[in-house]
C-alpha cells in the first residue's frame, strides 16, 4: 500500500472523509507539516476529529512504526475534551520535555477531569526520567510541582488525584510518603487502591507490612494491586501468599501473582510457576511462562535463561504442530 502524498492527505482530511489509509499518512510528520495538518483538522466537526483521533490512537497501538507525536502535539489544543484526552493517550510513550509544561497546563487548567487525570498520568514517565537523571532538573521540578499541586488539592477530581499520587510515588520526596501514608488511610477505596499502586512503584520496602496486609482485602482490585506492589518491591516474604493467589477467584489477581512471583525469584516462586504452566487455562499458561523468562533474566545465570528461551520456542513449536495435525 503506497503512502498517499502530503497534499492528498490534506485533501482527504478536508473533505472528512479520512480513511485507515490516510491516517497512517500523518505518521513521521515534520512539525510544519503537523502544523498545517491542524489547520485543516480544527475546521471539521467534532464527532468527525473525535473518530480520526480514535482511531490514530489504535493504529499507533497496533503499529509500533506509526509516529502520530506531531499531530497529536497539535491536537492537544483541540476544543472537545475527547480529542484532548485521546492525543494524551497517543503521547504516551513521546519522551519529548516539551510535553512537560503542556502537559503540566492540562493538569492544572482543563476544563475535563478525564484530560486532566491523563495529563497527569502521563507526567509520570517525566518524574521517573527526572529520578533516573535523565532529563535536567528543570522539567522535573516543573512536573513534580504541577502533580504536588493537584494531588494535595482537596477541591480536585478523585480521580485526577489518584493519577497525581501514582506518578508522584517516582519521587523519593518525604512530603510524598506522607502522601501515599494519606491515601492509605482514605475513605474512599479508590484511593487505597491508587496508594497501594504508589507503594510498589515508590520501589521502597518501607511500605512492606502495608502491601502484603492487602493480600488478604477482600476486593479484587485490591488484591491485585498488591500482588503487583510485592512484585516490584521484591518481597521474599510475600512467596507463600501469592502463591495461595495463583488459586483466586479472580482471573487478574491470578495473573498479577504470576508476574509478581516472576519479579520475586526464588526456588519456590519457580516451582509454583513451573505448575502453572501445566495450568488447563491457556492465560494462566502464558503469563506463567512470561514470569519464567522474566524470573530467569532477573534471577537466573545467562545460560538457564537462553536455555529457557529455547525450550520454549520448542514446546511451541510441538504445539502448533499438534494443533495443524489436528486440523488435518
Amino acid at each position: 500500500m503506497s503512502r498517499p502524498s502530503f497534499a492528498e492527505i490534506l485533501d482527504a482530511l478536508r473533505s472528512g472523509k479520512a480513511t485507515r489509509r490516510t491516517l497512517y499518512g500523518l505518521s513521521n510528520l515534520e512539525r510544519s507539516q503537523a502544523e498545517e495538518v491542524w489547520t485543516v483538522w480544527a475546521r471539521l466537526p467534532a464527532a468527525t476529529r473525535r473518530k480520526m483521533a480514535q482511531m490514530m490512537v489504535e493504529i499507533a497501538e497496533s503499529d509500533f512504526e506509526v509516529n502520530f507525536d506531531e499531530v497529536f502535539q497539535q491536537v492537544l489544543e483541540d476544543p472537545d475534551a475527547a480529542v484532548r484526552l485521546a492525543a494524551v493517550e497517543g503521547l504516551w510513550e513521546d519522551d519529548d520535555i516539551r510535553l512537560v509544561p503542556t502537559l503540566a497546563r492540562l493538569l492544572r487548567g482543563d476544563p475535563a477531569a478525564e484530560v486532566r487525570a491523563a495529563a497527569a498520568a502521563s507526567l509520570g514517565r517525566f518524574m521517573l526520567s527526572g529520578e533516573l537523571g535523565k532529563i535536567r532538573p528543570r522539567p522535573h521540578q516543573q512536573a513534580f510541582q504541577a502533580l504536588l499541586a493537584a494531588c494535595t488539592d482537596e477541591q480536585e477530581d478523585l480521580e485526577v488525584r489518584r493519577r497525581a499520587l501514582e506518578s508522584l510515588a517516582y519521587s523519593g520526596e518525604e512530603v510524598v510518603a506522607n502522601l501515599i501514608l494519606a491515601a492509605y488511610r482514605h475513605p474512599d477505596e479508590r484511593m487505597r487502591v491508587s496508594a497501594v499502586f504508589a507503594m510498589g512503584r515508590s520501589a521502597d520496602n518501607r511500605w512492606a507490612a502495608e502491601v502484603m496486609r492487602e493480600l488478604h482485602n477482600p476486593s479484587p482490585q485490591m488484591r491485585y494491586e498488591a500482588a503487583r506492589a510485592c512484585g516490584e518491591l521484591e518481597l521474599e516474604d510475600a512467596v507463600p501468599i501469592l502463591m495461595e493467589l495463583l488459586e483466586d477467584v479472580d482471573p487478574e489477581v491470578q495473573e498479577a501473582a504470576v508476574w509478581a512471583l516472576g519479579q520475586i525469584g526464588g526456588d519456590e516462586a519457580r516451582e509454583a510457576l513451573n505448575a502453572c504452566r501445566q495450568s488447563d487455562n491457556e492465560v494462566l499458561r502464558s503469563a506463567a511462562r512470561d514470569a519464567l523468562r522474566e524470573l530467569e533474566f532477573l534471577h537466573g545465570d545467562l545460560g538457564a535463561f537462553l536455555l529457557f528461551d529455547f525450550l520454549e520456542d520448542e514446546e511451541e513449536s510441538d504445539e502448533w504442530d499438534e494443533e495443524s495435525w489436528d486440523e488435518e
